[in-house]
């Protein structure tokens, strides 16, 4: 799977994120665990 640019990857066992500057090919890995994309947080809704 090829890294995505502009994404943060975090790293569910020690907590540590990362912003992809540059993609390509290969998989970020911390903890000898890959790294998962990290979700975008909700906004708070403006009524």
């Amino acid at each position: 799977m090829a890294n995505q640019l502009g994404k943060r990857y975090v790293c569910e066992t020690c907590g540590s994120s990362v912003l992809c500057t540059k993609s390509g090919e290969g998989e970020i890995d911390c903890c000898d665990t890959v790294m998962e994309i990290q979700e975008p947080r909700k906004l708070p809704s403006s009524d």
